[in-house]
């Protein structure tokens, strides 16, 4: 999972993708009202910056050239470009995109210059910029966590190995469109995969298998154990989601959620929050079988499951998530690269060995096998330094962090995530799988007086030990 601050995401025309457009938080909001003012959210210098959201039907192609025009004419900063297909009404066929733009333009012409736009493009509205970015509060709104990013798509994508095979686009369009209308709570989809997919996961899993016991950490190797004995984990067939889900349920809370591809960074990290791993069910192409440029569940079920068993693993990942929740998009930023070199490419020691314990290692023979070797610069795992490194997403990383052991990692995280700057902190009640804000005195000496209860309830049990 790594996703680019500027890449400009376009969702496609289905229901459970389809987003309002503000930067990586773009969520459902209602607009300004017909003939409400402009809303400005900045104004330095005699210029004012704001969110300009109109359609622009099919019908009406020139009107994207008369944008740009009007936009040279007043002289408009572009800070932000994206478009999205529009939802289309139940009385009308006509197709058309929305398009957001955020902009800065003269004080003195922001009137007429969206009186301008209203002439040449349909419904003309500005949206406030969000102090805190939307996050989801309860497990069920990760039904509205589902922004794709195109990146490595094989419809669009020239160097995907699947870019020239209509048969595979058309396959993958199939399993994915079973993640679209997936609603929180529904019995996960079982795909029925050919023989071709089958052979793929068969030659991938036999020759990962063959290197894990030298090369993967000890915490990977017995889940991968358990997973072979409950799950159906093997060479001969391709496991399911909803066995895999059910499994890691009852071992360490987690659960998996169906996805068609690359998820938007701020997106996947708000599900990790709820002990939610968002997971694809597409089988890379056959022509490039021990290397994938997107998620696959190759990648998912081989790389990210066995370590999702671990208890110290799945709590350091949720922690990665909950401190996303509200967080800006440079730290967003900063916690996606984090996630990176830890979750997907981190090593760690054992009894004085390094191990690799990252999904993008475990999941791809060439790179498992360079980085354990003496090619590759390794640096003690800090979260500061790791948070800003350069990273590679096309070919093998040049540094790997190593850390010290899980906890370790764990605690340095604790650390770092104190530096997000949000105007409050979030608890996670696994009661209700619901997240709580903690923005308010009384909600936060409530937390205490339960943390209070849970110590007197530890002591108790200690003095009871002491005593026979």
């Amino acid at each position: 999972m790594k996703t680019e601050g500027s890449t400009a995401a376009q969702a496609a025309p289905f229901g459970a993708r389809t987003q309002s457009l503000i930067e990586d938080a773009r969520r459902e909001r209602v607009g300004s009202p017909p003939g409400a003012d402009p809303q400005v959210f900045e104004e330095k210098e005699g210029r004012v910056t704001l969110n300009v959201v109109f359609n622009l039907s099919n019908e009406k192609n020139v009107g994207f050239f008369k944008t740009g025009k009007i936009f040279e004419t007043f002289d408009a900063k572009l800070l932000h470009v994206e478009s999205r297909p529009g939802r289309r009404s139940k009385n009308s066929t006509s197709e058309f995109l929305e398009f957001l733009v955020k902009c800065e333009v003269h004080s003195s012409d922001l009137d007429i210059f969206i009186n301008s736009l209203k002439r040449v493009v349909d419904n003309v509205r500005s949206i406030p910029e969000e102090k805190v970015p939307w996050f989801p509060r309860q497990i069920k709104d990760l039904d509205r966590c589902n922004l794709l990013i195109t990146k490595f798509d094989p419809d669009m994508d020239k160097d995907h190995p699947g870019y020239t095979d209509p048969e595979y686009r058309k396959r993958r369009a199939f399993i994915s469109e079973l993640s679209y209308t997936y609603k929180q709570g529904d019995p996960l989809p079982e795909v029925e995969y050919t023989a071709e997919e089958t052979a793929t996961w068969r030659q991938v899993y036999k020759t990962l298998r063959s290197v894990y016991p030298n090369l993967a950490c000890r915490q990977f190797l017995d889940g991968l154990q358990q997973l072979e004995s409950h799950c159906g984990y093997g060479e001969e067939r391709v496991p399911q989601l909803r066995d895999i889900s059910a499994f890691l349920k009852e071992k360490t809370g987690f659960q998996l959620r169906p996805v068609a591809g690359l998820l938007s960074a701020r997106d996947f990290l708000a599900s990790l929050a709820f002990r939610v791993f968002q997971c694809t069910q597409y089988i890379r192409h056959a022509s490039a079988p021990m290397h994938s440029p997107e998620p696959d569940c190759c990648h998912e079920l081989l790389g990210h499951i066995p370590m999702l068993a671990d208890k110290e693993f799945a709590q350091f990942s949720q922690e990665i998530g909950l401190a996303s929740l509200g967080a800006s998009q440079e730290d967003i930023e900063k916690l996606s690269t984090l996630y990176w070199f830890t979750v997907e490419f981190g090593l760690c020691k054992q009894n004085g060995t390094v191990k690799a314990y990252g999904a993008g290692l475990l999941s791809s023979y060439g790179e498992l096998v360079y980085a354990l070797s003496n090619k590759p610069e390794y640096k003690a795992f800090n979260p500061e330094e790791a948070a800003v490194q350069p990273y590679q997403d096309q070919s093998y990383q040049p540094v790997y962090f190593v850390s010290e052991s899980f906890e370790d990692a764990k605690i340095q995280l604790r650390k770092y995530s104190t530096t997000i700057k949000r105007p409050f902190a979030v608890r996670y009640e696994p009661i209700t799988c619901s997240v709580e804000v903690l923005d308010q005195p009384s909600k936060i000496q409530n937390v205490l007086r339960k943390t209070q209860d849970d110590l007197r309830m530890l002591q108790s049990a200690l003095d009871k030990l002491s005593s026979s």
